[in-house]
């Protein structure tokens, strides 16, 4: 195998999201008394979060200031730092298996994410992923930058695991911007997963290497590469 590193997104990709992203983004919005749908909250998913905000009080023509964003984006971060910290949260199915099956093959495994430190981190202690054996490094959007999809994130990524060809690198990931950084970065594979935010109809128009259903379709994927 070529391989070397499959970068991996967090939320509805490695770690079961049953919408409980996507109802603290609008309960955000809603402490500013405004309003925005599920399924338009759905299509900024995976971006870095001020980011999404943007795009959208662009779409929705709300106006808000810089402080508006900010206060939304505040807004956001506490309740999904209180969410991790008190409710249980799971891997999504195989992805522990799969993490350790890299390793066995000497290919590193990361995470990257369009969430900031402060949430990321809470999802870690939540699952005890912190200095877990089988992951290498985890890096946030407000830890480059710029988040997705530019490729900024990945790059970092291999700087810091010493791997300098993109071609045996992988993206794993349930949103377009996931597709669209892998794209970005110029990685080898860009496999888009079905257990997120996005549909296989959906993923299908940002046309990545593959679609998957579970995380353990990776391994059948790198094996016959």
């Amino acid at each position: 195998m070529n391989d070397q590193l499959v970068v991996f997104d967090i939320a509805g990709t490695t770690v079961v999201d049953k919408g409980d992203i996507n109802i603290a983004f609008r309960s955000a919005f809603e402490n500013a008394d405004l309003s925005v749908t599920s399924g338009d909250v759905d299509l900024v998913m995976g971006y870095e979060k001020m980011q999404a905000i943007q795009i959208l009080n662009e779409k929705y023509h709300f106006g808000l200031s810089e402080n508006g964003i900010k206060n939304i984006h505040a807004a956001f971060i506490n309740e999904m730092v209180l969410f991790y910290q008190t409710n249980e949260i799971e891997p999504q199915p195989f992805a522990l298996e799969i993490f350790e099956w890299l390793q066995s093959q000497q290919i590193k495994v990361a995470l990257n994410t369009g969430f900031n430190r402060k949430i990321t981190d809470a999802v870690l202690d939540n699952l005890q992923w912190k200095q877990h054996p089988f992951i290498n490094t985890v890096v946030c959007s407000d830890e480059v930058d710029s988040g997705r999809p530019a490729p900024f994130m990945i790059q970092k990524i291999m700087k810091q695991l010493n791997i300098s060809d993109s071609k045996k690198v992988i993206k794993v990931g349930d949103t377009e911007v996931d597709i669209h950084e892998g794209k970005n970065a110029h990685c080898g594979l860009v496999i888009g997963i079905t257990t997120g935010a996005y549909s296989k109809t959906e993923l299908l128009k940002y046309h990545p290497d593959f679609i998957i259903d579970s995380l353990l379709e990776l391994k059948e994927i790198i094996q016959t590469k």
